[in-house]
C-alpha cells in the first residue's frame, strides 16, 4: 500500500535556509519548543486477494492524524507525540466478509541526552490501545493494548558516518 504523510510545524523552528538556519540553531541552543501536527494516509494500492487471509495490501484506507511536541533544553530533549488511526471498511475481506476496525490510539515519549555532536543516548516508551475488529458485525475480540520501551545510543565514527545501538522491549 502507498503511504502518504503531510506534516506542518505550528510553533517554533521556522523554515530557513543556509546561514539563517545555522544562526537560528545557534540562538536556540539553550531552549526551544516545537509543536507540530501531521496526517498519514495509507492508500489501498497493494496487491489484494479476497480469497487469501494474508495479503500485501489492506483493501482499505487508514487515516492517522498526529500531534507532537519537542522541547529542547541544553543537551536534553523531551519529545511527546500522539496519534489515532481511523480505518475504513474492507468489504472484500477473506471469504467475501465485511471487516471493520475501531480506532487505534497511540502515545509515546522520548528523553534524549546529547553528550557531544553525534553522541547521544535516549530512553523511549509508548502505549497503544484499541483497534478491535468486527467481521460481518461479530466482534473478533481482538482489542489491542501494547506497551513498548527502548534504550538507544548513537555513536559517531566520523563526520559522515555513525551507528545506533538499541534495545526494544514490548508487552
Amino acid at each position: 500500500d502507498t503511504l502518504l504523510r503531510f506534516a506542518v510545524n505550528l510553533y517554533g523552528a521556522p523554515p530557513l535556509a543556509g546561514q539563517e538556519f545555522m544562526d537560528y540553531r545557534r540562538a536556540m541552543q539553550k531552549e526551544e519548543t516545537i509543536v507540530g501536527m501531521g496526517l498519514q494516509i495509507r492508500v489501498p494500492t497493494g496487491e489484494y486477494f479476497e480469497d487469501k487471509l494474508i495479503n500485501l495490501g489492506t483493501n482499505r484506507y487508514t487515516f492517522t492524524p498526529q500531534f507532537g511536541v519537542v522541547h529542547n533544553r541544553g543537551k536534553w530533549s523531551l519529545e511527546v507525540s500522539s496519534s489515532v488511526s481511523f480505518y475504513t471498511e474492507n468489504d472484500e475481506f477473506f471469504g467475501g466478509k465485511l471487516l471493520e476496525e475501531d480506532p487505534y490510539f497511540v502515545v509515546q515519549g522520548h528523553l534524549i541526552h546529547t553528550f557531544r555532536p553525534g553522541l547521544w543516548a535516549g530512553l523511549s516508551a509508548g502505549y497503544g490501545y484499541g483497534g478491535e475488529s468486527t467481521i460481518d458485525g461479530v466482534s473478533a475480540n481482538d482489542r489491542k493494548e501494547n506497551y513498548a520501551w527502548g534504550v538507544s545510543v548513537g555513536i559517531p565514527v566520523n563526520a559522515d558516518f555513525g551507528f545506533k545501538l538499541g534495545y526494544i522491549g514490548a508487552r
